[in-house]
């Protein structure tokens, strides 16, 4: 829906502006009421250049602190299809709405007129209604225009489009300084009771004649040629004490009448050698006249104000000249422009009038030497023609503010000139009792058009916070709601993350342990610890080959412990990467869409690659050592690969300490060795049993005092001749049964005895530490996958946290975003209010 930012107000004249219409009829009236009726103008106009300028600071520190104001362009808007029109001159209200720094956006918009140069914008929504308008409503900047000096192919559009936001702000920055500081010119020209009237025009157009006409004496010097180079300010003697003469003021000097260190005098008659010799220097010569007219006559001694003539060197003598005049612009009243009836207005002409008709929306025009044309009724069409296209306003009252004349015939003596009277009659009236229009409405035009360009900026800004508003609380909408489902899953996804590493390490622990106790178990009953190792167990070779047999089993036994640890290390492969795809899955869980997710690829050959530099000294001082698939952690061998565990001894064939403890013990072994005795018997086990059974002695065979005893026994018993008869058969049997256990139990034994030995050897080796061989892994081994899946935690985390964050920071700067849009449009809205309340009080833009 349309919204329209600054409410349209009915204004009426007031009372007091109807009366001066009628007081300003009459040019005849008493002082007292001409200066009644401008006062009482000049104290609204005074409060509204007030107020304008706080204005203008208000713009200038919000421009600064708050918002960069948006530099916009206004275009008529292009209709795809052209609706049909009764008339040629009745024009949409739409326009196309751009910015300086955005050229490519565009957006339609409604510009409807209010007061004069008071405007309302609007955006297009589908409840506007289409209308049109006989008067073209103001879309585009008159005093803050942004006037840059471009190449002759070239914008202002496509020069300022390259600059950002903040430098076109700067730009209109200082556009809004300079006309503060106009305004405060402006100020002084309105509470200043005098006028001044400026008298230009192009070359050799009659602007010194006409000076000297409307003074009745030949004063300013005329020549065919330029002769007029400086500024010649004509004020009534009575402001030099009633004397006559010229006053040259010093160059850099601040002019003071009562001060003669600031100007040089001179008698009026040396006025033409004085213009002559200031032929290459821009002077402003005061000229005091004494005009012996009657006050309802002359128009320096008019009985009212202080009116000074000013006579201006020639438009197009040179730049310098033409700049210095547009510089003086800000401290003139009236500017009466002169010009040939012959050569009518040149480009010069045009240019200096279409800039002063801004500010100065009526004009006093003087069309001199009308007396030396023939087609008079063609000149007057032509002149007027060219003033209605260069100041509406002057054309609108031509009858009063265009006179065609011939300067030169007032200055003939006891000559009747009805139309120069009459001309200078309307100048009087101009100055004197239409001040309104004469010296305040220039000021008033000023200020409708600098408040103009004050709604313009704000009716586009106040779109443009709109348009920020709606976008934020979009943004706001889909951002918003992501964020706090982060904060809310923040918690589960910590629980889920920390589950994921406990249970990963818990299962990785729990898989070792149950493959190297069950390889350890395998290694103890002279098996191999995996069923597909990479070393098989040898083969018997025979007798004569047993003691490389022994060697070779314990190699192969050795070698599949390795394998089991690596067994162990694969299986908590798969367990680790079955974690990190759950940590992934988390991931994709709680991560918002448009986050990068992790792109590693997670390699589980990577892992228990990591070679640690090895501990000084000797293996079996060294701590915290553990076996790994490696090696010992750190040496970088494995177990088949060690020298000590592979020394082959005479009890790797023989495990008689085992067998003496296995049948000997009081019953405290182990429990393998406990497992071990409920195998099936053996021709082993029976021939050490026949080996016990020699030291049993009538029955007793209990303990090291029995086994002496029995032995001793047994020596008396070889000094008995019956036993001497016995020994060669026991001898006998015994070699028989030595001899059937090298051939039949070797094979079969040698595995289990070298398995015992070496799971013996394993738990001595872990002994020091108090930790053992299955234990050590599984701790190696968990540790390691709790160090792969806190790495995938820790990154999935680092995302999740700094997506967080960047969500965080962007709700906050859109809710930031939408506070300045908000405040922006009320105060855009305000600015606009306060511009229209200035206008309505001080009848801005209203016709007197």
């Amino acid at each position: 829906m349309a919204q329209t930012h600054f409410p349209s107000r009915v204004t009426s004249p007031t009372k007091e502006l109807a009366n001066f219409s009628v007081l300003s009829g009459d040019r005849q009236l008493r002082v007292e009421d001409v200066q009644e009726a401008y006062i009482e103008q000049k104290d609204r106009l005074v409060n509204a250049i007030d107020a304008t300028k706080s204005i203008l600071r208000d713009v200038r520190a919000f421009n600064k602190d708050e918002w960069i104001i948006r530099y916009p362009h206004y275009k008529e808007a292009i209709e795809a299809v052209s609706p049909p029109s009764t008339s040629s001159r009745r024009k949409s209200l739409r326009r196309s709405l751009t910015f300086a720094d955005d050229p490519a956006t565009e957006t339609e918009v409604v510009v409807r007129k209010k007061l004069q140069r008071s405007v309302t914008v609007s955006p297009i929504s589908e409840n506007t209604e289409e209308e049109e308008t006989d008067e073209d409503a103001t879309s585009d900047f008159n005093v803050l225009r942004l006037d840059l000096q471009l190449g002759p192919n070239s914008t202002v559009t496509s020069l300022v489009s390259q600059l950002e936001k903040s430098s076109i702000a700067n730009l209109l920055d200082e556009r809004i300084a300079a006309s503060l500081s106009h305004v405060d010119k402006l100020r002084l020209r309105v509470e200043d009771t005098s006028s001044k009237v400026l008298v230009t025009g192009d070359l050799n157009a009659g602007k010194s004649t006409f000076v000297n006409a409307l003074l009745r004496r030949e004063v300013m010097p005329v020549d065919q040629q330029p002769c007029t180079t400086a500024f010649c300010e004509v004020h009534d003697a009575a402001e030099n004490q009633g004397v006559e003469e010229v006053h040259i003021i010093s160059q850099g000097v601040t002019y003071d009448v009562n001060n003669e260190s600031t100007f040089t005098r001179a008698s009026v008659s040396e006025l033409e050698d004085i213009v002559g010799e200031n032929e290459d220097h821009e002077r402003i010569l005061k000229l005091y006249l004494a005009d012996t007219r009657t006050p309802s006559e002359s128009l320096l001694n008019n009985g009212v104000v202080d009116i000074s003539l000013i006579d201006a060197p020639g438009l197009n003598r040179d730049s310098l000249k033409t700049t210095a005049l547009f510089a003086r612009q800000e401290e003139i009243d009236v500017v009466v422009f002169v010009v040939s009836a012959e050569n009518h207005f040149t480009l010069s002409a045009r240019e200096f009038l279409t800039n002063a008709s801004k500010e100065k929306a009526y004009l006093f025009i003087v069309v001199n030497k009308f007396e030396q044309i023939k087609n008079k009724e063609k000149c007057r069409r032509l002149v007027l023609e060219q003033i209605r296209q260069l100041s509406p306003r002057t054309h609108e009252n031509a009858d009063d503010l265009v006179h065609f004349v011939d300067s030169a015939a007032a200055l003939q003596p006891y000559t009747a000139n009805p139309t120069f009277d009459d001309l200078e009659s309307s100048l009087r009236s101009f100055v004197l009792v239409k001040r309104s229009k004469s010296k305040l409405h220039p000021v008033s035009t000023y200020l409708n058009n600098l408040l103009g360009d004050i709604e313009l900026l704000a009716g586009a800004n106040s779109i443009v916070a709109n348009a920020e508003l709606d976008q934020a609380r979009e943004s706001l909408a889909q951002v918003k709601p992501v964020l706090e489902r982060m904060k809310n899953g923040r918690e589960s996804l910590e629980e889920g993350l920390e589950t994921l590493e406990e249970e990963g390490a818990s299962n990785a622990s729990s898989s070792s342990k149950a493959t190297l106790t069950q390889a350890l178990e395998r290694v103890g009953q002279g098996k191999l610890g995996v069923d597909k190792p990479l070393i098989p167990l040898p083969s018997y070779p025979g007798i004569l080959g047993v003691w490389d047999y022994a060697r070779d089993v314990r190699k192969a036994l050795l070698a599949s412990l390795d394998a089991a640890v690596a067994l162990a290390e694969d299986e908590v492969r798969n367990i680790t990467s079955a974690g990190v795809d759950r940590i992934k899955e988390l991931g994709e869980e709680h991560l918002p869409a448009g986050v990068e997710r992790n792109r590693r690829v997670f390699m589980p050959e990577a892992m228990f690659s990591t070679i640690r530099k090895a501990s000084k000294g000797p293996i079996k001082n060294r701590k915290s050592l553990t076996v790994v698939a490696g090696g010992v952690h750190g040496l970088g061998i494995g177990l088949a690969q060690r020298s000590e565990m592979l020394e082959t001894t005479f009890f790797d064939l023989f495990d008689v300490q085992h067998q003496f403890w296995l049948h000997f013990s009081d019953g405290e072994s182990d429990n393998a060795s406990k497992e071990e005795e409920t195998t099936a018997p053996t021709v082993l086990g029976l021939a050490s049993v026949g080996v016990g059974a020699l030291t049993m002695v009538g029955g007793q065979a209990v303990g090291a005092k029995g086994l002496i005893e029995g032995i001793i026994r047994v020596t008396d018993l070889f000094g008995n001749e019956t036993v001497r008869k016995w020994a060669a058969p026991v001898l006998g049997a015994v070699t028989i049964g030595m001899t059937v256990y090298l051939i039949l139990e070797l094979p079969t034994s040698i595995p289990k005895t070298v398995g015992r030995r070496i799971r013996a050897s394993v738990v001595r080796l872990h002994a020091e530490d108090q930790t053992s061989f299955v234990d050590a892994h599984a701790s190696r081994i968990s540790r390691e996958t709790r160090k792969v899946l806190r790495l995938a935690s820790w990154d999935l985390r680092s995302r999740f946290n700094s997506a967080m964050e960047e969500r965080g920071k962007e709700v906050k700067v859109k809710e930031e975003t939408a506070k300045k849009a908000i405040r922006a449009m009320e105060w855009f809205g305000e600015l606009g209010r306060k511009s229209e309340e200035i206008r309505v009080n001080a009848h801005l833009g209203i016709d007197v």
